[in-house]
């Protein structure tokens, strides 16, 4: 019988998230929150951000640009 305060180790392990992950997600929120937009909506600004600068197709095909930047 396994008492439940003797939980496996391994179950409790924080994961692993790039700081790039989190930076992207706070700022998405931080949109969020600013203009009062729906996450699709926020989705929809970055990727209208990411046309004007040219990076659309690298977009649709599922991969991020490598870095992002609020001074270009």
């Amino acid at each position: 019988m396994k008492w439940p305060w003797k939980r496996d180790v391994s179950l409790t392990q924080p994961r692993r998230v790039s700081t790039e992950q989190m930076e992207l997600e706070t700022a998405k929120e931080i949109l969020q929150e600013v203009f009062h937009a729906r996450p699709s909506d926020v989705e929809y600004m970055i990727l209208s951000r990411l046309e004007e600068r040219g990076c659309r197709q690298e977009c649709e095909e599922g991969s991020w640009p490598a870095t992002f930047s609020l001074n270009e």
